[in-house]
Parts: structure tokens; C-alpha cells; sequence
């Protein structure tokens, strides 16, 4: 059976077509179609955006050229698809602990997973990697703020009113679906698409309910994703939400962030913990969730200040980038940011900072891009935002978003609350500026207003030049007076000034931790033959690896058991270690099990060891075998 392919002009027209020949190269795939004389260079099959369309001539060289710079190697004659690749990862990940599906004895609940016994010491170590990469910048702290969060918050914040979904019902079953979603196979990027642009192209193509497959759909609407709840109980509980982002915490605690860093920009804070997002249809397994584990920082700047930002250290690292409406480039950040393609450097500094945790993690690169969103595309709140996009099993996907917010959130929260989120910025030399004003004229305000006449002097001196007579002024001890054309004149008064205060601009880099860490599986997870036998490994980085070490006895007498086990305690007590004894089954069938978990390290005691204390330790990717003294394992 053929497989069926979208190709897409300019992200607008469309064409199906069905691949004639199909050749893979050791860079690229090149789908021929014969009844077009067309060539279609594809970055990754089955991902709907096709990033070259070419004629079947000289051009095709030059397509070829340019994909072998943007996706990963392919042998001559792989597979290029594989079905069964990711039902038998995802089993294997329920199976050996990593993810599972949560409350699955009750039925379990869509978009709802637990990281198991194993998948939960990754998931640790990924979080904790996350802080210590970010706090080297020696600006940046950690807070913790409440997931519950006071309906006024969010509305100041725009996710009472923005942070929607568009909803469509099937008539049919009464599924609901995302009408993007369901638009995929018809549109390249259906999320930049208004309300009515969906309607006009759901009720035009009328796919099929993922559901029951009927093809009647109700009109499309928006809905709000955010989990209502009440904060308090009975009559004195007022309206709040589950939060849908950490970020709400940080600029509300702007004013404590300011104070520590003793009032001087640019600084962070960041915080690592739970985001709820009532998704409408959840899919893809760890991609789209309900409950899902975030870490963000908010970095706060003067906007005025110049950018001296250091991109030295990932000139010699090319990148991809797809800029907004224009074609992938491969290149370096030094470079974007020269070329205009990034236009905050500190923004091109947080890309490089977030491509090198992404690769240190165990993220292929050659399958890692960075994306502009679309104008029409962006969060209420960003001026611009650059998405970090992992290609694993189920295509490109959004897997981190570097945001330029500007001011919009500390200024809304200011206005909700009336209290200053502000920063100072200091001169190098005093402004002097001489200015049109008013005072009182002493002549006729002393004896119309006696006692006041101070008070009703500062009230006027305070009026723009503008101001026009009679005019109400309120005094400083709550009075109001009015104040006529007689009572006053024209002054010119000096203002010396040694700084001005100002909304600080915030950057934010926003990874989903849920995301990444099934990305990093999908990488990591490698099929081969052993001994004519199907064999699992997990290729994961240390940095990550749930398990550091597994310590097998050969067999589990003449001594040799109580000394594996010895060994695995003094391991579990090293600070940063975990350590797995394992005395089941064979030795090859345990290095098996360890391998399927991506256990770098395996360390067997056998007769040797009780004879000069030596192990055999075994590396996970090589098999090569080394024999070392118990003593030198730490």
C-alpha cells in the first residue's frame, strides 16, 4: 500500500497525491511523482509542511543539498515507516515503569499519566537539571507559588478572556474534537486560523470523527481550557482557578524578585512545577494533557538598556531556524541575531541556552528547530515568540516557547491592583527640565482660602499647564475646592530629576518538562538483532538515565550475593546515585533488562571478585566489559 502524501504551497494551496517511487537516500527523501514531473524534498516524512518543491531537474540537487544540512542520516534502504515502532515503545514504557496511565484500575482518565517507579526518577533528574542549567546565569532565583490561583489573577491577566480552544461537537456521537485538530490533513498550520476561517474549512471538508468517523459537525466555538474551582467553602468561597501557566506567580511576586536582587535589572525568577489545561480532546499520549509539569523563568530587563549578550559560545553550533513566512535556514546565532532574523539578542542568547539543555538531555539536534509564530498565531501577551520543535513519532512538535511578553502582565496587574511593579533607572548625570505650571496668586487665594492656602498651593502647582478655570481640586487632607481664574497665575518652575521609573520587559523561556521527556525516550529507544533475537536499549545520557548503576551477582550464593548487595547499598548511599540489584534469570537476560531501562552501568560479581575484590563492569552501548577494583566504583 502506497502512502498517502500532503504537499503544501506556500502554506496556503494544497495537493494529494499518492507517492509513485519512493527513494531514500543517505540524506533525504526524494517522493517522485510522475504525473506532475514533480520531485518533493521532504524534511521528515509524514510531517505536513513540505519544505521544497522542485522540478524533476538540475534544481533537485540544490533541495537535496539544502535537507541534508536539516534532518538526520538515513541508511540506504531503512524503512522509512514503521507502525508498529511506536505501539511497541509506548509498550514498553507501561510495561517497565517509565509512564503509565494514572488511576488506570478505576478506568483511568484522558490526559492523565503517572510517571512510574522508573519514569519517576527521570522526570527528577530532568527537573533538577533544568535548575541547575538555568541558575548558572547568576541572576536567577527559584520560587514556589500555589497551583490554586484567585479568579481576579487571571482575569487581570488575560486567560479569563484568551485562553481558549475552538470546540467542535460530532452530531453523531457528541465527541467533542479541536476543530485545528481535525483540520490537520487540510491546512499546514490550522492554530493560526480565526474561528470562522475554521468553520468555513471544517464544514468545507468534513473529516471524519476520530470517534465514530461520521462527518456532521456542529458550529465552532471557543472554550475556556482553565479548571474552575472555589477558594474557601460555603458563602465566604470565592472563584479561583488551577493554574494554567507558573508565570501568573512570578510577576505578581515582581516586587520581592526586585527587593532581593537590591533593586537593580536585569534578573529571573523561575519555578518548576504543575500546569492544568482542560484540553478539550487529549491525544498523543504524553503530548497532550490535562495535568502536566512546566518549568519557566521570567526574566526581567530594562527595555532601554543596550544588549551586551555573549553569543560566542554557539558560533560554531548551526541551528535551524524557520523564520515567519520565510524558508528553514541553517544557521548560527551569532548570525541570526546579525541578519535580523532574531531581534533581541538576550532572546538569541535564552534559543542557545535552551538548544544546549535540550541536546545535554539526550535530544538528537539534527531533529530539533526553532519556529517563529505566526503574527496571527502568538498568545495574547507575546510581541514576539520563538518555539523550540522536537520531531519524534508523532512529527514536529512544540516542545518549549521562548516568548517576548514586553510589559503587558506586570502592567495589567498594576492597573487590576493599583499597585506599582515597577523599576528605576538611574542617570549618569542629573536632568534638569524647566517647565509650564501654575500656582496660586497670594493676593486673592490667601483671603479666599485661609488656612487651606497651603494646601490648595500644592493642589495647584500639581495641574498640567492645561488645565482651564474654574477647576474642583481635591487637597492633601481630603477637601475639595474650587478654584477660580482669579485665585491663580502662570509659573515656570525647575525639576531636577536622578532617574525615572519604568515596566521592566520580560523574556520567558517555558519548557514542558511532559513533552521533553517523551522526546528524549523516543530519541533514546533503539531496536537491533542480538544473537538473531529482538533487542531493546535505551541510549540515554547519564544526565538522565533513571538507574546510574545495576548490580548483578553471577549467581546468588557462595558469597557472591551478599557482596553485590553490599555493593548496591554503598552505592544507594553516595549523594546523586541510584543503583538497581537485579539476581533474576541469566546474566545476559539481566543485562537485557537493564539495557531496555537505559542503565549506563552494569557491575557483576562473580568468583573473581571473592578472589582479588574485582568487578566486571559493562558499558550499555559498547558491551565492552572491564574489570575494576570494587573500590575504585566511586
Amino acid at each position: 500500500m502506497r502512502p498517502t502524501f500532503w504537499v503544501f504551497l506556500k502554506r496556503q494551496k494544497s495537493l494529494k497525491g499518492t507517492v509513485k517511487n519512493a527513494q531514500v537516500t543517505s540524506r533525504a527523501i526524494l517522493l517522485h511523482d510522475g504525473d506532475h514531473g514533480l520531485t518533493h524534498a521532504f524534511l521528515s516524512w509524514g510531517s505536513p509542511i513540505m519544505l521544497c518543491l522542485k522540478k524533476r531537474d538540475a534544481e533537485s540537487e540544490d533541495a537535496v543539498k539544502f535537507l541534508g544540512r536539516c534532518i538526520r542520516p538515513v541508511d540506504e534502504g531503512e524503512t522509512v515507516t514503521d507502525d508498529g515502532r511506536l505501539d511497541r515503545l509506548s509498550g514498553m514504557l507501561k510495561r517497565r515503569g517509565f509512564i503509565l496511565p494514572a488511576f488506570e484500575i478505576h478506568g483511568g482518565a484522558k490526559g492523565l499519566y503517572d510517571f512510574g517507579p522508573v519514569g519517576g526518577r527521570m522526570h527528577s533528574k530532568i527537573n533538577q537539571f533544568w535548575r541547575d542549567h538555568w541558575l548558572k546565569l547568576g541572576n536567577v532565583v527559584e520560587i514556589s507559588c500555589p497551583t490554586v490561583t484567585p479568579y481576579a489573577v487571571l482575569e487581570a491577566s488575560g486567560h479569563v478572556g484568551e485562553f481558549s480552544d475552538f470546540m467542535t461537537q460530532c452530531l453523531n456521537c457528541e465527541e467533542a474534537s479541536r476543530a485545528d485538530t481535525l483540520l490537520e490533513a487540510h491546512h499546514p498550520n490550522p492554530d493560526a486560523l480565526k474561528m470562522e476561517e475554521l468553520q468555513a474549512l471544517l464544514f468545507e471538508t468534513l473529516p471524519p470523527c476520530p470517534a465514530c468517523g461520521a462527518q456532521t459537525w456542529s458550529e465552532v466555538s471557543a472554550q475556556n481550557l482553565m479548571f474552575n474551582t472555589m477558594i474557601g467553602a460555603g458563602e465566604s468561597g470565592r472563584p479561583g482557578f488551577l493554574r494554567p501557566e507558573t508565570a501568573q506567580g512570578m510577576f505578581t511576586s515582581f516586587n520581592a524578585l526586585f527587593r532581593h536582587f537590591r533593586e537593580r535589572l536585569p534578573f529571573g525568577g523561575m519555578q518548576v512545577g504543575k500546569g492544568y489545561r482542560n484540553e478539550i480532546a487529549p491525544r498523543q499520549g504524553m503530548i497532550r494533557l490535562r495535568e502536566f509539569n512546566m518549568a519557566e523563568l521570567e526574566y526581567f530587563m530594562d527595555p532601554e538598556s543596550e544588549q551586551h549578550e555573549d553569543l560566542s559560545p554557539w558560533a560554531n553550533t548551526p541551528i535551524q531556524l524557520l523564520e515567519r513566512e520565510k524558508e528553514p535556514t541553517i544557521i548560527t546565532l551569532p548570525e541570526a541575531f546579525q541578519n535580523g532574523i532574531i531581534h533581541h539578542a538576550t532572546l538569541a542568547r535564552f534559543l542557545g541556552i535552551t538548544y544546549d539543555f535540550l541536546v545535554a538531555v539526550g535530544i538528537d539536534p539534527q531533529r530539533l528547530r526553532f519556529r517563529q509564530h505566526e503574527e496571527n498565531e502568538m498568545a495574547h501577551y507575546a510581541e514576539d515568540c520563538w518555539d523550540a520543535e522536537i520531531e519524534g513519532s508523532y512529527g514536529w512538535i512544540e516542545c518549549v516557547g521562548i516568548a517576548h511578553r514586553g510589559c503587558y502582565d506586570l502592567l495589567q496587574h498594576e492597573e487590576a491592583t493599583g499597585k506599582t511593579l515597577r523599576a528605576r533607572r538611574e542617570f549618569a548625570e542629573p536632568r534638569v527640565t524647566t517647565i509650564d505650571a501654575w500656582t496660586i496668586n497670594g493676593a486673592t487665594a490667601g483671603p479666599a482660602f485661609k488656612a487651606q492656602a497651603g494646601l490648595v498651593k500644592d493642589a495647584v502647582e500639581a495641574l498640567p499647564k492645561a488645565t482651564t478655570f474654574p477647576t474642583t481640586v481635591t487637597l492633601a487632607n481630603g477637601d475639595s475646592v474650587e478654584v477660580g481664574e482669579e485665585h491663580v497665575k502662570a509659573n515656570q518652575k525647575t525639576i531636577s530629576e536622578s532617574g525615572e521609573w519604568y515596566t521592566p520587559h520580560v523574556l520567558e523561556p517555558a519548557f514542558g518538562i511532559d513533552r521533553i521527556i517523551w522526546h528524549v525516550l523516543d530519541h533514546a529507544y533503539t531496536e537491533t538483532k542480538k544473537n538473531g533475537e529482538d533487542y531493546t536499549l535505551m541510549r540515554l545520557k547519564e544526565t538522565v538515565a533513571p538507574v546510574d548503576y545495576a548490580v548483578l551477582p553471577l549467581f546468588e550464593k557462595d558469597g557472591m550475593g551478599d557482596l553485590a548487595w553490599t555493593i548496591h547499598q554503598r552505592l544507594c548511599q553516595t549523594s546523586g546515585l541510584v543503583s538497581m540489584y537485579d539476581a533474576s534469570g541469566s546474566i545476559g537476560r539481566r543485562y537485557a533488562r537493564a539495557d531496555e531501562i537505559g542503565v549506563p552501568t552494569c557491575i557483576t560479581v562473580d568468583h573473581q571478585t571473592l578472589e582479588d575484590g574485582t568487578v566486571t563492569v559493562r558499558d550499555r552501548d559498547t558491551t565492552d566489559q572491564t574489570r575494576v577494583h570494587m573500590d575504585q566504583l566511586l
